[in-house]
């Protein structure tokens, strides 16, 4: 039959009902009716949503979001172009009042004065402005709904039941009902445990009311809570992502992880830049000898200082209380300092930051790496090239310096630590320490992989340009100098060239990937995870941003499981050129 022979009035009527049933077409799925039992861990959910929220607003937690622009790649699926990185110390006892941690000055280090919010900034940095988003910015992502999460705003759907970890959860699908008006309701899955009925998980995103359909505006997330005291479930962290792929195109997305960590920490005054340092756990020394030579009183001096600085910094949330993997440091220490005769009257200790940003440097005889540096090391050589570089700064007597031995000097906001507290070496010193960490490297037991450890120079120098952010360190040296090259350039020189197809040769390690940090006490633990050596090249993400997955585990079963003092172990030694990657043994942390 031809078109022009159907009659016009059939037309019209057929495209009327269709315009009709488009217009009827639902914004979300039918909802399947909850059974009681299903409506009252529901109800128990609603109720302790707003237990967390109060819980949440007595806490004063760092919060530390790093973001990265992304681009597909044809070969390795997305690679980074850019980065966005900010911490801030979070004061929730009034109001989402926020307390930034200001970068370095290399012009001074003035006072704190003064900050903007902080989960603002964050949202200005994902282009989640207050016209697209909601006035809470990146806030609202801790919260399901701070103001309206029950069953006379959302319709909860039962999905099914699922351990996360050894956590048990039951399932809903959440959306806003038909006829909530209002932004930013959210829209997605939540995982709620069986026993108090908290919601532990939740991820999806944001919408507008049933009559309107413009969702592009808010960014997808999943978001997490742990339990990290009795009946105290808060956030842990929170991954954003959004990618719009088109083969060929220019069409960017994102990758971004928030971490909270800091709860037990106190803001002893709301207003007052004096905050009083705590010092426990003196050492007896009243069994040393009276008098001391001039020596010992300039190192007992610069020791005094050190201590004064890695109290402040452990207050303010910055630095790792001491921990297993310290010991691991340690012993890399040794391995360098016994052959290449390095006598120290002190022990040398290590400590890690809790900064993602890819750092070191040292405190008296105190390294500091930083958790990014630490996690992006794929191999015990690589590792102990950085802790020779620090080593060095240590025997060539770069100390930190020593008017932090007077207290007063660092009775400053925490917010304030990255001006007030000066930690990085000079050009000059760096140089000199690259050089004697070379030697002793080559003397070492690690002579034979250095090849290994100066790949990972190799990468961090191919991803600096797109990875500024990570590569700026907040308190101490970066791993490279001021033209993007590295500092121990002449490791880099004996790597063999970056080859992403093959899957022996894995350089760097994504963010994250050996230690987490006890987001309660600050303290650091190596993961106790299966290691896997890439299939392809897409599995490798050097010093990239990856999605988020927690084993739960319930306070009370975390308390009562037997403390392992077994060291941790340090990634294996890389395999030689054509021999397969063995999986790193698992840590028993």
């Amino acid at each position: 039959m031809k078109l022009w022979k159907i009659p016009l009035t059939f037309l019209m009527i057929t495209l009327s009902i269709n315009v009709a049933f488009a217009k009827k077409e639902p914004k979300y799925e039918k909802a399947h009716q909850l059974t009681p039992e299903q409506a009252a861990l529901v109800e128990k959910a609603i109720a302790r949503e707003k237990v967390i929220i109060k819980s949440i607003q007595q806490r004063t937690p760092l919060v530390e979001t790093y973001i990265q622009e992304m681009r597909p790649d044809d070969k390795l699926y997305q690679v980074p172009t850019g980065d966005t990185y900010m911490l801030n110390r979070v004061d929730f006892r009034k109001t989402f009042v926020d307390k930034p941690y200001s970068a370095r000055s290399e012009k001074g280090h003035g006072f704190f004065k003064g900050s903007l919010s902080a989960f603002s900034n964050i949202g200005k940095a994902l282009h989640l402005d207050k016209e697209t988003f909601n006035d809470l910015g990146f806030t609202q992502m801790m919260f399901l709904d701070p103001n309206g999460f029950d069953q006379q705003h959302y319709v909860f759907s039962y999905v099914r039941r699922e351990f996360l970890g050894s956590v048990r959860t039951w399932e809903f699908d959440v959306h806003p009902r038909p006829d909530v008006k209002g932004n930013g309701r959210f829209y997605g899955r939540v995982w709620i445990e069986d026993q108090d009925g908290n919601v532990v998980r939740f991820n999806g995103t944001y919408t507008e009311s049933a009559s309107e359909d413009n969702n592009k505006e808010y960014f997808h997330f999943d978001s997490w809570r742990m339990n990290m005291q009795p009946d105290l479930w808060l956030p842990v962290a929170i991954y954003v992502e959004e990618s719009q792929r088109i083969e060929g195109g220019k069409t960017v997305g994102l990758r971004a992880q928030t971490h909270f960590w800091g709860y037990s920490l106190t803001l002893p005054t709301r207003d007052s830049e004096n905050v009083s340092v705590q010092v426990e756990g003196a050492v007896d020394q009243s069994g040393d000898s009276q008098d001391v030579t001039p020596l010992q009183a300039t190192r007992q001096w610069v020791s005094q200082a050190e201590d004064n600085v890695l109290d402040r910094l452990v207050q303010a949330g910055l630095l790792a209380p001491p921990s297993d993997f310290d010991k691991t440091l340690e012993q890399i220490v040794v391995n360098l300092a016994v052959p290449n005769n390095l006598n120290f009257p002190d022990p040398i200790h290590c400590r890690i930051l809790l900064t993602t940003t890819v750092e070191a440097t040292t405190v008296g005889n105190t390294i500091l790496l930083s958790k990014g540096l630490i996690d992006t090391l794929p191999n015990e050589e690589s590792i102990a090239s950085v802790v020779a570089l620090e080593l060095a700064h240590i025997a060539l007597g770069h100390h930190i310096d020593t008017r932090y031995a007077f207290n007063d000097r660092l009775l400053f906001p925490d917010e304030s630590s990255f001006q007030r507290v000066k930690m990085n070496h000079s050009d000059l010193d760096n140089a000199a320490a690259s050089k004697s960490a070379i030697a002793y490297m080559q003397n070492s037991m690690y002579k034979d992989r250095l090849a290994n450890a100066g790949l990972y120079f190799a990468q961090l120098t191919d991803r600096a340009k797109a990875l500024k952010q990570l590569n700026s360190p907040k308190l101490g040296d970066s791993m490279l100098k001021a033209d993007g090259t590295p500092w121990l350039a002449d490791l880099a020189k004996g790597a063999p060239k970056l080859n992403q197809d093959d899957t022996t040769q894995v350089a760097a390690l994504p963010l994250g990937s050996w230690l987490k940090t006890d987001p309660w006490d600050d303290k650091e633990h190596m993961l106790n995870a299966k290691r896997y050596a890439p299939l392809n090249a897409r599995d490798k993400m050097p010093f990239e941003v990856t999605a988020i997955y927690y084993k739960l585990q319930r306070y009370e079963d975390a308390a009562k499981a037997p403390a392992d003092t077994t060291p941790a172990t340090p990634p294996p030694p890389a395999p030689a050129a054509g021999q397969a990657a063995n999986p790193a043994p698992t840590s028993n942390n």
